[in-house]
């Protein structure tokens, strides 16, 4: 059976449970031929991200669990001298403890830890060696389901399983990697990343009131695609699921009102714009 892991953003409330967990399970306990003791402090083989977006009233928190993706095609299997690091049957990427040893012949800088695309592997100063998430495939051996970060989480964000499962596969029809550019192939995947949006709220100066209402346009300049959206009765607009690093053209329209373009916006990052003026018709 090949194991998937599944992270719904959007479910994820920053918690740590998942973290804590984990730290829990690992810290203090060996559980060779898998892993040794993971360090109390410096390492985090789950890790909740923290990303802020936006800014002022327009800012927005976006958690995102990571760890070990088990990639089918592991850069870290790929340059380990020691041919420590190797794929079980299920997916899971195991760093045998007993074999690794830290790359000593390279200064204790190990190869796995620099070729890792995703950031997730780390070096035991104390046991010279490198270590990571192994999926506690110690408890799967023992009849759990799924790992400790998995069984914590008090939203379901975390889903685990074969992926030939009905429920596993209808939630593989939409997850994507953390790092779509780098071709790894990894057993880890997401649902409902974060995407740009651009916000604002727009006002009308001679009212000294907001304005509800009004249609603001993103038009894609490259593909043409185009998000509307409407101001609320806080004069507030999101133009949200944009996509990363594209350029909009931006426009505002209300009757009564003198139509205005806000310009070329860029999602290299969320844009606030905050306060938008718009002037009545003559």
């Amino acid at each position: 059976m090949s194991k998937m892991m599944v992270i719904d953003v959007a479910k994820c409330t920053g918690c740590y449970l998942c973290q804590l967990a984990c730290k829990d399970e690992h810290v203090g306990n060996d559980w060779e031929p898998y892993a040794k003791s993971q360090p109390e402090i410096g390492q985090f083989w789950m890790k909740v991200n923290e990303m802020e977006r936006g800014s002022g009233s327009f800012t927005r928190m976006s958690y995102i669990p990571t760890l070990c993706a088990h990639c089918d095609n592991a850069p870290c299997m790929n340059v380990c001298p020691e041919n420590a690091i190797y794929k079980r049957e299920d997916g899971a990427v195991i760093i045998d403890p007993a074999k690794c040893n830290g790359c000593a012949e390279f200064g204790y800088e190990p190869l796995c830890q620099k070729a890792c695309p995703y950031g997730v592997i780390y070096f035991n100063e104390d046991l010279k060696i490198a270590q990571k998430c192994t999926w506690c495939e110690h408890l799967l051996e023992n009849g759990w389901k799924e790992p400790r970060c998995a069984d914590a989480c008090p939203t379901e964000a975390i889903k685990f399983g074969d992926e030939n499962d009905p429920e596993m596969k209808e939630l593989l029809k939409e997850a994507k990697p953390l790092h779509p550019e780098v071709d790894v192939k990894p057993r880890v995947l997401y649902v409902n990343l974060p995407k740009p949006y651009i916000a604002g709220t727009l006002v009308d100066p001679s009212a000294r009131d907001v304005i509800e209402g009004a249609s603001i346009t993103a038009t894609d300049v490259v593909s043409g695609d185009k998000f509307e959206v409407t101001s609320d009765e806080f004069g507030d607009f999101w133009l949200r699921n944009l996509e990363w690093n594209h350029k909009y053209l931006v426009k505002v329209e209300k009757d009564g009102y003198s139509p205005r373009t806000l310009g070329v916006i860029s999602t290299e990052k969320d844009v606030a714009l905050g306060h938008v003026e718009l002037r009545r018709e003559a």
